[in-house]
């Protein structure tokens, strides 16, 4: 289990060296992932304007989708505006068919959207033919952490199912093994190019890395990213999937 509680993980809580070099390791495989030419890119993200920046700044122009089940950071918005268009909308019917290059869905966006099937049947739509998803979602790591510290021990055995795990704050969360996201993937009509932990250093080394020399941070992004194993589900509190559309 995980050695901190899920939701200080998760980024609920205060930010620490872990949250910090997760957040590191995000960014970096996001510039990685972001399409070589400038292309148009829709973020379902939550609307808090990190990614939507990162892509701005790389020369794309973005569609950000505001209130896609949580609530926008107003300064965020006034962030790379030229490049930035922002939406309010609870879903994507406002688009037509193939009218996006990538789309990106940070944030645990497809563990908050519970109607995930429908969700990625949208954004499959509104995608170009070889147009790309980036989606992070809960894994079950997470869920049967939440589901200890809640004492829901007759839950733990439930993996192979759905998992939807009440969330510290009151919500739900639907956590997926890397076969349950590459399905949600698949059953869109996507082609899964890969499926991976988003970290699988634990806090406890980043924390001692860190504290013995802080200019180490870049090492040890550029280590998680080039070290692990795709569709390794044991490890790490969320999984990132990258997936195209034929």
């Amino acid at each position: 289990m995980l050695p901190i509680p899920a939701e200080e993980l998760n980024g609920s809580g205060t930010l620490g060296p872990y949250w910090t070099f997760y957040r590191a390791v995000a960014a970096e495989q996001l510039n990685r992932w972001l399409p070589a030419a400038p292309s148009v890119v829709l973020d379902l993200s939550g609307g808090r304007g990190r990614w939507s920046a990162q892509a701005a700044r790389a020369g794309h122009r973005v569609l950000e989708v505001l209130d896609f089940r949580r609530a926008a950071d107003a300064q965020s918005r006034l962030r790379d505006a030229e490049r930035v268009r922002h939406v309010r909308a609870d879903d994507l019917s406002f688009l037509p068919d193939e009218c996006v290059d990538a789309v990106l869905a940070e944030e645990r966006a497809m563990s908050i959207e519970l109607m995930a099937e429908s969700a990625m049947s949208d954004v499959a739509r509104v995608l170009r033919p070889g147009g790309r998803a980036l989606v992070c979602v809960d894994s079950l790591v997470l869920g049967m952490a939440i589901l200890a510290e809640q004492e829901h021990w007759q839950h733990l055995r439930q993996t192979g199912e759905v998992m939807l795990v009440p969330w510290p704050d009151g919500g739900i969360t639907r956590c997926f093994s890397s076969g349950q996201l590459r399905e949600l993937l698949m059953g869109a009509g996507l082609e899964v190019e890969w499926v991976r932990p988003r970290t699988v250093l634990s806090p406890s080394t980043v924390d001692h890395v860190l504290a013995s020399d802080a200019r180490s941070l870049t090492w040890l992004v550029r280590t998680e990213l080039e070290a692990h194993p795709d569709d390794d589900d044991t490890v790490g509190i969320h999984l990132v999937a990258s997936a195209r559309k034929c």
